[in-house]
C-alpha cells in the first residue's frame, strides 16, 4: 500500500503524537509511507496533476519514535504524483490552522476531496470531515446520547440557556485542547458577560448542559469503523482526569490518563452511533464521554494513543492500518 499521511506541517510534526506512531505502524506493516503538509501541494498547469513534495517514512532497527521522525524531518522532499496514491490519512488539525494560517485551513478537505474524486482512498471522508470538524456534528446523533446544546452568537442566548438548563460549559464551536471552555452555575454567574466575550471571539458559541460527572473528568474512546478499538483485549479508551481546580480534563492542559473499563453505558453510546459514523465515512475517531452522554466527537486527527501504549502496554496502531489497508484496492476493496 502507498501511503500518505497529510498534517499540517512536516517540521512541526511532534514525535509523541499519534500520527507518528500510525505512521511507523504502517512502515512496519510493509507500506511505503509518506508525509505531506498542508503547503506541499502543486497543481500542473498542463492537465491539473496533483503532485506533492513528499517526505519518505522509514524505519531503521532501533529506532526511537524521536529517531524516526527525525530522519523523516531531515530528508530532502520528492515530488510524488498524489494520483498513485492508494490511501491518504487526512491528519491536520484545520482549527489550529484556522487561527494562525487561515489559507492552510480548509485544504485537508479539499485535497480529500480532490484525491477521492480520483479514486484514491481517502479517510477520514472528507465531505463528511467538512461537517464532523465542527462540535455541531454532535447534534446529528440521536438526542439519548448528548447533553442539550445551543449554538449562537448571541450573548443574551446564552444567558437564557444558562437560565433554562442551570449548570452548563461554554466553548467556542470551533475549538480544541481545552482553549476558551469555561464552566457556568447558572444565569447569575459573575463573569458570565467576560467568559461568553471571550468565546464568541472565536466565531460561534456551543452551551452544553453539564453533565453529572464531568468533575470527575471525561472518558476518551478510540472507534475504527463505528466499533471500538481494541488489541490484545484492551479497549482503545483511558479516562482524563482534571488537575487541581481546572475543570478541563483535556490532556494539553495538565490533565492525565488513568485506565477505563467499557462498561454497558459506553457500550450503548457506541451502539447508537456506530451506523451513522460509518455511513459518514468516519474510519477512525475519538469520542468524549461523561457518563451517558458524548460531549464532543473528535473526527479529525484524534490523539492519545501513546496513553493506550503507556497505560496498556500495547500498540493499537497496527490495528487501524490493517483496517486501511482492507479499504483499498491493495487490499481487496478501495472505498471511503
Amino acid at each position: 500500500m502507498k501511503l500518505a499521511f497529510f498534517v499540517n506541517d512536516v517540521p512541526a510534526e511532534v514525535d509523541e503524537y499519534a500520527t507518528t506512531r500510525l505512521a511507523r505502524a504502517a512502515v512496519q506493516g510493509g507500506h511505503q509511507v509518506w508525509y505531506v503538509g498542508v503547503g506541499d501541494l502543486e497543481a500542473g498547469p498542463a492537465n491539473g496533476e496533483l503532485t506533492a513534495r513528499a517526505r519518505a517514512a522509514e524505519f531503521r532497527s532501533g529506532d526511537t519514535l524521536t529517531t524516526f521522525l527525525e530522519r523523516v524531518q531531515e530528508r530532502e522532499p520528492e515530488r510524488i504524483a498524489t494520483d498513485d496514491l492508494d490511501a491518504v490519512f487526512l491528519r491536520n488539525e484545520s482549527i489550529d490552522d484556522l487561527r494562525d494560517r487561515s489559507w492552510a485551513s480548509p485544504l485537508g478537505v479539499v485535497f480529500g476531496q480532490l484525491l477521492e474524486a480520483r479514486g484514491v482512498t481517502v479517510v477520514n471522508n472528507p465531505s463528511c470531515l467538512a461537517r464532523a470538524t465542527s462540535k455541531l456534528y454532535l447534534e446529528e446523533f440521536p438526542a439519548k446520547i448528548r447533553p442539550r446544546s445551543l449554538v449562537t452568537r448571541d450573548p443574551e442566548a446564552i444567558e437564557r440557556f444558562a437560565a433554562e438548563v442551570g449548570h452548563c460549559v461554554v466553548k467556542p464551536l470551533y475549538g480544541s485542547k481545552g482553549r476558551n471552555v469555561f464552566m457556568i452555575e447558572d444565569e447569575d454567574e459573575a463573569n458570565l458577560a467576560q467568559m461568553t466575550e471571550a468565546v464568541l471571539e472565536d466565531g460561534y458559541a456551543i452551551a452544553q448542559e453539564f453533565v453529572d460527572g464531568g468533575v470527575d473528568g471525561d472518558a476518551r474512546i478510540f472507534l475504527l469503523e463505528g466499533k471500538l478499538l481494541e488489541c490484545d483485549g484492551k479497549p482503545a479508551a483511558f479516562r482524563r482526569v482534571p488537575t487541581g481546580n481546572d475543570p478541563r480534563a483535556n490532556i494539553s492542559t495538565g490533565g492525565h490518563p488513568v485506565p477505563l473499563e467499557i462498561g454497558d453505558a459506553e457500550r450503548g453510546i457506541i451502539e447508537a452511533m456506530s451506523e451513522k459514523l460509518v455511513a459518514d465515512g468516519m474510519f477512525f475517531v475519538g469520542i468524549d464521554v461523561i457518563g451517558s452522554k458524548v460531549v464532543e466527537i473528535n473526527a479529525e486527527s484524534p490523539g492519545g494513543l501513546q496513553a493506550i501504549e503507556r497505560l496498556y502496554d500495547v500498540d493499537v496502531c497496527p490495528t487501524v492500518i490493517e483496517a486501511l489497508e482492507r479499504r483499498t484496492s491493495a487490499g481487496g476493496v478501495r472505498s471511503t
